[in-house]
């Protein structure tokens, strides 16, 4: 018999923060498709500071430019939506999608021709949530869902 618990739904897009960067709100898009999560950013440095590798990136969503740092854990090569494979900065840090918070990797890209300026994987997602691909903002509070979508 299983003790598994119950996932939580999630829409295909939901508002999400990554309080350790001190961002809230962040529009995201969930993709099954995609294995790892990634954020739209602009890469200003890398650095170390008391033996650990750092990375500083500059976010720009709502109107707003706001400035980054993490401990980056890795540089991958990583294959963008367009099959085109483009070396990325890999940075973990605390992912909160409504009540759950729990650390994600997520990485830096240029995702200025896309919709959303964060995607959430299904590296993310496992274990954690299942998505309800006709609905929005299932566990974003004050953005209603007034049925399934039309986009």
């Amino acid at each position: 018999m299983s003790t598994a618990r119950p996932l939580t739904v999630v829409g295909w897009r939901e508002r999400v923060s990554l309080p350790d960067l001190g961002l809230a709100g962040i529009p995201a898009k969930i993709d099954t498709g995609a294995r790892t999560s990634s954020l739209h950013a602009e890469v200003l440095d890398d650095f170390s500071r008391d033996g650990q590798r750092f990375v500083r990136f500059a976010v720009d969503w709502g109107g707003e430019r706001h400035f980054c740092e993490a401990v980056h854990v890795d540089i991958r090569g990583i294959t963008s939506s367009m099959g085109e494979r483009q070396r990325r900065f890999v940075i973990k840090t605390p992912l909160r999608i409504g009540k759950a918070t729990f650390r994600a990797e997520i990485s830096l890209a240029d995702r200025s021709q896309m919709q959303f300026p964060m995607l959430i994987g299904r590296t993310a997602l496992r274990r954690r949530f299942v998505v309800d691909s006709g609905h929005s903002w299932l566990q974003s509070e004050g953005f209603a869902d007034k049925g399934p979508s039309r986009r």
